[in-house]
């Protein structure tokens, strides 16, 4: 939702020579968040034009119905909201039959004891460091302690999944979130796809920002 729209084709094929990891898409319905984002046409149009697998973030009420618009590839993942669903393990095995890795998104002010019963059936954790929907929001501080009890508790249940962090993530914060036990950074306006600097200056200061969190493991 951050890239340049008028210059979409260009970033992206920074982003495929840059080696990121996933092209994160957020799908917002206007209603579980505000503002809307895109469809799935645009994004089909964007996958169809790079290599990279998709992150896809749904911020919709039951997001169950809207699985069968997207076309789903090796690699790709799927992360739905604790909150947005009636049914959330239910959710959670569709994806999977899908042929998708499973991500549970959680909000600022939900509690990790929400994932006690369905923690052990996903592969990536997603915390929402500030509150989801429009672009340019501010850390929510108490979300980095959440993300060093959940590292905590998926070392203590030996499990195999991954930590990704949403929202502010800035040269600031990123040394900060690696440090808390954060694997997988969402950049956005702040940190990525900055107005200030190119995006392959932006890509390589994030790039610095991790190695410094990293030296604090």
């Amino acid at each position: 939702m951050c890239i340049d729209w008028l210059d979409a084709g260009r970033q992206l094929r920074i982003l495929d020579e840059q080696n990121i990891d996933y092209l994160h898409f957020d799908v917002i319905d206007g209603r579980f968040a505000p503002d809307f984002t895109m469809g799935s046409s645009i994004i089909n149009r964007f996958r169809a034009n790079s290599r990279l697998p998709s992150d896809y973030h749904l911020m919709v009420d039951e997001p169950n119905r809207l699985f069968p618009a997207f076309q789903v590839q090796e690699g790709d993942t799927f992360t739905i909201h604790q909150e947005c669903c009636r049914n959330l393990h239910r959710d959670l095995v569709t994806v999977r039959r899908m042929g998708a890795k499973v991500g549970v998104a959680i909000c600022p002010g939900t509690p990790i004891d929400a994932l006690e019963y369905v923690i052990e059936d996903v592969d990536v954790v997603l915390v929402m460091t500030v509150n989801p929907g429009y672009m340019g929001g501010q850390l929510v501080p108490q979300t980095l302690r959440k993300v060093e009890k959940l590292r905590q508790l998926i070392g203590d249940m030996k499990l195999d999944i991954r930590i990704a962090v949403d929202g502010n993530v800035n040269y600031e914060n990123v040394p900060n979130m690696v440090a808390a036990g954060a694997d997988i950074l969402v950049g956005g306006s702040s940190g990525l796809f900055r107005s200030d600097m190119s995006l392959e200056d932006a890509i390589a200061r994030l790039r610095d920002c991790i190695e410094l969190g990293l030296e604090r493991i």
